[in-house]
C-alpha cells in the first residue's frame, strides 16, 4: 500500500514536471525570454523537484526557441532568408509607400516613365507592397541601402526594363530627391554618348559618401554584336547567342551585384529593325532549330547562364542574378494593333502568388546547376496591369498603348526590394 501510494506521488510529480515544461517555456518565450535563459530556467526547477538528473535532456523537453513576432518588417519570419522564395506571397496595402515622390525624383527619373508629370490622375497603385510568404522582407531605405553597399558597384544589364529597374534604384537609393554630390561617373566604362547619338549606351553614377556605384548597361540581348562589315555604317551584325556582350567581359570583375534581363527584343521585328542576324560556333544558324527565337533566345540565357557561373569562381565577391520576364498586359491587340491596358483597378486578378516555380521557365532553367541566382518578378508583376503606362502621355494622345513599361514609383520598386532582400 505505502509502495502504491509512493509510486503515485511520483507519477503526479513528473506529470507536474513535464506540463512546467511545456507549458511556462511558451509564456517565456513570448515575453522575450533567450533559450538559454529557458535552460537555466529549467535546471534549477528540476533541482527544486529533485529532479537534477533530467536536466541534460532539458533542451528536448524544451525544444529549440522560436522566433518571435517582427513588428518591423511586418512577418512573422518562419525559415532563413537563404531559403525564402520571394515570388510567392501577396501584394498587401501600405501607407509607407511610395518610397519616393514621381514628382520629386527628376534628377534620375526620365519624363516618359514619370506618370505623376502626366494626366494619369488614379494612384492607389503606388500604395502597396510586396510581402512573401513566411520569410522576412527587410525594410528599403537609401541609407541602409548604402550602407550594405559600401564599396560596391550594382550593375544593371539589359533592355529598357532594365533601364527602368535602375533609374528605380536610382529614385530609390536618394529618397527621390535632388543629390547634387552624387558623380557621373560613366566615363570609367565607357559609358559616353558617341558623336551622333540620342544617348550614351548607359549611365553610371558614384554615392562618394559610400563609394557605391550603381549603373546601367543597354544590351537588349545580352549577346556580343559584331559588324559584319565594318566599313558599311548600315552594316548588318552578327549577333552571337552563345557569346556574352562585349561591355560584361571587359567589366565582370569590377562589378559585386549583377542583375541580368532579356526577353522583349526577341522578335522578328527587332531583329530586323536592327539588322541582327544570329550566329552560334561563330557561324549562321541558318534554317536549323535556332532559327526559332525562343530557342535562341534560350541557348543565351543557357550560356550566359554558364559563363557568368564559370567566372565566379575567381570573382567570390559578386553576386549575379537573371531577372525574370517582365509581363505584358495587351488586351485586344498588340502595341500597334490597337492593343491597350486600360484597367486601373489594383488585383483584378487576385492579389497573391502561390505557385512554387517561376512563371518564366526558360529563365529558371538557364540557371539550374548555376550559382546565378533567379530573381524572380514575373507572377508578381502579373497581378498588377493597373500599373502600366497605358495611354499616359506628355504628349498628344498618339492611339498607342504602351503596356509593356511601367509607371514609376511603381512595379520595379518591388523588384529592387526583393533584390534588396538577397544582398
Amino acid at each position: 500500500m505505502k509502495g502504491g501510494v509512493l509510486h503515485r506521488l511520483l507519477v503526479n510529480k513528473l506529470c507536474l514536471v513535464l506540463l512546467v515544461l511545456l507549458i511556462v517555456p511558451i509564456i517565456l518565450l513570448l515575453l522575450g525570454t533567450t533559450s538559454e535563459q529557458l535552460k537555466v530556467f529549467s535546471q534549477g526547477f528540476l533541482q527544486q523537484q529533485g529532479l537534477a538528473h533530467l536536466g541534460d535532456n532539458v533542451s528536448a523537453l524544451v525544444g529549440p526557441a522560436t522566433p518571435a513576432y517582427n513588428n518591423h518588417n511586418h512577418t512573422s519570419i518562419t525559415r532563413r532568408n537563404k531559403d525564402c522564395n520571394y515570388a510567392k506571397g501577396k501584394w498587401v496595402a501600405d501607407e509607407t509607400r511610395p518610397l519616393y515622390s514621381g514628382n520629386e525624383c527628376k534628377q534620375w527619373l526620365s519624363k516618359m516613365w514619370a506618370c505623376r508629370m502626366m494626366q494619369r490622375t488614379d494612384f492607389f497603385y503606388e500604395s502597396y507592397r510586396w510581402q512573401p510568404h513566411g520569410c522576412e522582407m527587410p525594410e528599403f531605405s537609401g541609407p541602409n541601402f548604402l550602407k550594405r553597399m559600401r564599396h560596391r558597384t550594382l550593375a544593371f544589364v539589359g533592355d529598357s526594363l532594365g533601364r527602368q529597374q535602375f533609374q528605380s534604384m536610382m529614385c530609390m537609393a536618394t529618397g527621390g530627391k535632388y543629390s547634387p554630390e552624387v558623380e557621373d561617373v560613366g566615363w570609367k566604362y565607357g559609358l559616353v554618348k558617341a558623336p551622333g547619338a540620342l544617348r550614351p549606351d548607359g549611365w553610371a553614377y558614384r554615392f562618394p559618401g559610400t563609394n557605391t556605384t550603381i549603373l546601367y548597361y543597354w544590351s537588349a540581348t545580352l549577346s556580343e554584336l559584331e559588324p559584319l562589315n565594318t566599313t558599311n555604317p548600315a552594316t548588318s551584325y552578327a549577333l552571337h547567342l552563345d557569346r556574352p556582350v562585349t561591355f560584361l567581359k571587359k567589366y565582370l570583375p569590377s562589378f559585386d551585384v549583377l542583375v541580368l534581363n532579356t526577353g522583349h527584343h526577341w522578335n522578328r521585328g527587332k531583329f530586323n529593325g536592327n539588322h541582327w542576324e544570329m550566329y552560334a560556333d561563330g557561324k549562321p544558324v541558318g534554317e536549323g532549330r535556332l532559327a526559332d527565337l525562343n530557342r535562341a533566345k534560350n541557348l543565351t540565357l543557357h550560356s550566359i547562364a554558364r559563363w557568368v557561373d564559370s567566372e565566379l569562381a575567381s570573382l567570390p565577391h559578386l553576386k549575379a542574378f537573371l531577372r525574370t520576364m517582365s509581363p505584358r498586359h495587351f488586351v485586344n491587340g498588340d502595341w500597334n494593333t490597337g492593343g491597350s491596358c486600360g484597367n486601373a483597378i489594383p488585383f483584378s486578378n487576385g492579389s497573391e502568388v502561390l505557385q512554387d516555380h517561376s512563371s518564366d521557365l526558360p529563365a529558371e532553367r538557364a540557371v539550374n546547376g548555376t550559382r546565378v541566382k533567379l530573381l524572380d518578378i514575373t507572377a508578381i508583376s502579373q497581378l498588377r496591369d493597373e500599373g502600366h503606362m497605358s495611354n499616359r502621355t506628355l504628349r498628344a494622345p498618339t492611339g498607342i498603348n504602351d503596356c509593356l513599361h511601367w509607371c514609376l514609383p511603381g512595379i520595379p520598386d518591388m523588384w529592387n526590394e526583393v533584390l534588396f532582400a538577397q544582398i
